[in-house]
């Protein structure tokens, strides 16, 4: 029996209608919670994901918002792309626009956590939601973020994926944290749960047809 979550993700980039009925509802759904994850551990103060410490730090020192800054850098890193001959494919546009005006809205409503315990349960929940949002977006295989989209572009071009991840995300760190960016707990409890919760929700959300579309093989735990 094959076992799907050893499988890399295949890419659409123009699906048909059949494949987008499957395809489109998990990506929707996965950015929407991916942004809820971020507003969340945003208002929880503990911490931040890599990417979004550097969104924050961006954001306290411009009239940006968190969510206007994550779209500002995802347009600037797509320019990156180019030279690395990616290709952008649905998800990838729904992820840069979706996730920071998605993050923004939830950021409107949601208070600031209060105390040890409601900081401890935004921060848990934020990174759960994350994750699950992760093997979602990327199950769906309509296109990587355009953070993974440059981790996957320099490891085609020689560079290991650990070592892309690696330097990527922290640079995003220490460059956020110089701007501003809050790290903490929960930076940490991203970095070793995400992992592991986008690999096992991957195994349940991951599209899966009788003939696979022609693509590329994409695989990510992050935007």
């Amino acid at each position: 029996m094959t076992r799907r979550a050893e499988q890399p993700v295949r890419t659409v980039l123009w699906p048909t209608r059949r494949q987008l009925r499957a395809r489109l509802p998990r990506l929707v759904v996965g950015l929407v919670v991916i942004a809820l994850g971020i507003a969340l551990m945003a208002r929880a103060g503990t911490g931040l994901p890599p990417y979004e410490v550097l969104h924050q730090g961006i954001a306290r020192r411009t009239p940006l918002t968190l969510g206007q800054a994550s779209i500002l850098l995802g347009l600037l890193v797509l320019v990156l792309w180019i030279p690395l001959r990616q290709v952008p494919g649905l998800g990838t546009v729904l992820n840069v626009v979706g996730v920071g005006l998605a993050t923004d809205a939830f950021l409107a409503v949601l208070p600031e956590a209060d105390g040890v315990l409601e900081r401890t349960v935004f921060t848990v929940v934020g990174v759960t939601v994350i994750g699950i949002g992760i093997g979602l977006y990327i199950g769906a295989g309509l296109g990587p973020g355009p953070r993974d989209g440059l981790m996957t572009g320099l490891a085609a071009r020689g560079m290991p994926v650990w070592a892309a991840r690696l330097g990527l995300e922290s640079s995003a760190l220490v460059g956020g944290l110089l701007l501003g960016g809050t790290v903490g707990l929960g930076t940490v409890l991203f970095a070793v749960a995400v992992p592991f919760l986008a690999h096992g929700t991957l195994r349940v959300f991951t599209v899966s047809e009788p003939a696979p579309a022609p693509g590329r093989a994409v695989t990510g735990t992050g935007r």
